[in-house]
């Protein structure tokens, strides 16, 4: 039972969930399940065989009562009820739905398509795609199932027939979700929610004001996000915008969806150029007892360029600087102390862009991955993937030719016995698997490494070095240009610094605002002034994360600060309209318990746009494509307007619809609230 204790404190929730509903089948499920755990399982793995056995015994609840609609009745009396409409949501802690079939419906669609084809048609067809999306206009219905039209191929048979038999069969597992399914055209099948359904769903939502009902992952994994990864003694610059911005947002989302993530900074603290720095650093008086004294990274930057035209220029300077690489590498205590304090130095620096933008990182460099260097070499040559090309070591990686249609190689130790970037790379995938543990290990970078990352991923599997099931992913994004196109630069043509970017973006968002308060004869007061900052560095976030990161994108503060548009100010005005209209009914309404009523083609909408937030989430998880969590809000707020103007909520005619409207507008308010958070963008009350 020690033993035990800390699984049971991570199931606590949960199992106060299930006393509170009288389930004793899932507190028996849960005890059972950490009771017979093997003792050798980490501790994480047993709580996930936990949770995934409460997640089992959801479809043996379904007809659980929902006693929190009519509390007053005994447990008996709304049975009979609930048997001719029942109760979807199964809730667990905070409002968390179990079921998979209420939250994440396409995937459970999917699963239900198959199903019915291989009843309708044999096992022949079990590997057919189902070919379910959501719809493309709303008279198709909320998901459409293409499957009929390649199928008919393959069984010799009209489409149409094939829709017609998949029809009937799918009417007996999908009729507590959705109406009878509709065949259009030559064979396509438009599914359309039921209102029971899509009302259980936004009451759910109501009433979990943290995540909307959308549960943690059952089994979580162990994901690694390496991200950001600036160079030491070089200023942060443009170039690490979007890696920084995209790899925290991904983290964000794996994180809200209950996944183990740890967010690396593979910072460039190690090579040959430290040995030119170091050089240069004890010409400027370095000595045993010297610091930097209060040199600060705007000098080091100017330092680096003189050291680096002193290279340039001198070849006695480049000797010295060499055998200070040699030094460093030995361990000599001067050289790793010159060293130690350049690293501190750019480190300072960093920080204050990570506090600005708000990003938690931990420091790995490539320093970290010296130790393990020669064990590397070690393993490819213990698997035969290691050869001598020219006095190099490399590994030749399959479909790697140039022009002639030679092998190309993949250098991976130099003829001096040095080192190469792929070498610690590959010592950082096989840290990450091996001693890390990691499932998914995710390198958001620039496109222009695809090729590096796509050898340097096979030559580990190759080496068995990623289990199997275990994924290593390139996250690519093309490059931020200046209006004009072309590379983005300041005016003398230096690379654009980060911190300038971010004050500048800043700097235009505090005069915009002021103006328009001294207008109104308004004080731009701190309240302003912090939302002024908060909305200069949220146009840039979202600026970035709205474009498909793969594609190049256009740098202008003038569409990114506006007011109208797919933009942070724009999505920032929707939350604060929306949260406010629900803050002036104050007393008036009780969203959190309301019975939802969809009277109006507009309420449906926007309800039936709310419930697709988990698939967009799912969706962004699997696809690591922001942008679309951005395209559904811009949508969101959109439908938010169409309801607004169409459907009175302070006027709504009765309390019970005013009560659903209010519902609906505080699930709306907190749909976007988190949404921006997993973009790391805060809200503000107003604007």
């Amino acid at each position: 039972e020690a033993a035990r204790r800390p699984l049971l404190r991570g199931m606590v929730p949960p199992l106060q969930s299930a006393l509170r509903s009288g389930s004793l089948l899932l507190l028996l499920g849960t005890v059972a399940t950490s009771a017979f755990a093997p003792s050798s399982l980490p501790m994480q793995r047993v709580a996930g065989r936990a949770t995934r056995a409460i997640g089992g015994c959801s479809s043996l609840l379904a007809f659980a009562p929902a006693l929190h609609r009519k509390p007053q009745l005994p447990l008996a009396s709304t049975r009979p009820a609930l048997v001719a409409r029942p109760r979807l949501c199964l809730q667990m802690s905070g409002g968390a739905v179990a079921s998979e079939k209420t939250v994440y419906v396409r995937k459970w669609l999917e699963k239900e398509v198959q199903d019915a084809l291989v009843r309708a048609f044999g096992d022949d067809v079990k590997d057919a795609s189902p070919m379910v999306t959501a719809a493309t206009k709303p008279e198709f219905g909320d998901y459409q199932c293409n499957a009929a039209m390649p199928l008919a191929k393959t069984l010799k048979t009209k489409p149409r027939d094939v829709a017609t038999k998949l029809c009937d069969e799918l009417k007996t597992t999908i009729g507590d979700t959705f109406e009878e399914p509709e065949i259009a055209g030559p064979g396509f099948l438009n599914l359309r929610f039921k209102e029971d359904y899509i009302c259980d769903r936004i009451a759910a939502m109501a009433k979990d004001d943290e995540r909307l009902g959308i549960p943690k992952a059952t089994a979580p994994t162990r994901v690694v996000v390496d991200f950001s990864s600036p160079n030491i003694a070089k200023e942060m610059h443009v170039g690490h915008l979007r890696s920084t911005i995209i790899g925290d947002t991904l983290c964000r989302l794996e994180e809200f969806l209950g996944h183990d993530v740890l967010r690396l900074n593979h910072v460039g603290d190690w090579g040959t150029q430290f040995g030119m720095l170091i050089t240069y650093l004890k010409e400027q008086g370095f000595g045993p007892e010297t610091g930097l004294g209060d040199l600060a990274i705007s000098d080091l930057v100017d330092f680096y360029k003189k050291a680096k035209k002193r290279f340039d220029d001198d070849s006695d300077f480049q000797d010295a600087s060499r055998k200070e690489v040699v030094a460093l590498q030995g361990g000599d205590e001067l050289s790793l102390k010159a060293w130690g304090l350049l690293c501190e130095a750019s480190r300072v620096e960093f920080q204050k862009i990570y506090d600005m933008l708000d990003i938690q990182l931990e420091e790995r460099g490539e320093s970290f991955y010296n130790p393990f260097l020669g064990d590397v070499i070690t393993g490819l040559k213990d698997k035969g993937l290691y050869e001598q090309s020219e006095g190099a070591g490399v590994v030749y990686v399959e479909g790697y030719t140039n022009k002639e249609g030679d092998r190309m190689p993949l250098l991976v130790q130099k003829s001096d016995g040095g080192f190469m970037y792929s070498t610690t790379d590959l010592a950082a995938i096989r840290h990450r698997m091996v001693e890390e543990e990691a499932d998914r290990v995710l390198y958001v970078t620039d496109a222009g490494q695809g090729n590096h990352f796509d050898q340097v991923f096979k030559v580990a599997e190759s080496a068995g070095w990623v289990p199997s099931g275990k994924r290593l992913e390139h996250v690519p994004f093309g490059l931020v240009q200046g209006e004009d196109g072309k590379k983005f630069a300041t005016r003398s043509g230096e690379t654009v610094k980060l911190k300038d970017l971010l004050d500048e973006s800043i700097r235009i968002a505090s005069d915009d605002m002021r103006e328009r308060m001294e207008a109104d004869g308004k004080d731009f007061d701190k309240e302003m002034e912090d939302t002024a900052r908060i909305v200069g560095l949220a146009a840039v976030k979202y600026a970035d994360l709205s474009m498909n990161r793969e594609s190049n994108y256009r740098f202008s503060y003038k569409k990114m600060l506006a007011l109208t548009g797919n933009t942070a100010p724009y999505m920032l005005y929707a939350y604060a309209r929306v949260n406010g209209i629900y803050r002036k009914l104050g007393d008036q309404v009780d969203a959190s318990g309301a019975e939802i009523l969809l009277e109006e083609p507009a309420e449906r909408a926007l309800a039936r746009h709310l419930l697709m937030l988990p698939e967009v989430l799912c969706e962004v998880e699997h696809s690591l494509y922001p942008h679309k969590l951005c395209e559904y809000l811009f949508e969101l707020s959109q439908r938010f307007n169409q309801f607004y103007e169409s459907c009175p909520v302070s006027q709504a005619g009765s309390p019970e619809l005013l009560n659903s409207r209010a519902s609906l507008c505080a699930v709306t308010a907190r749909a976007i609230g988190l949404s921006l958070g997993i973009l790391g963008i805060p809200t503000v009350n107003r604007l």
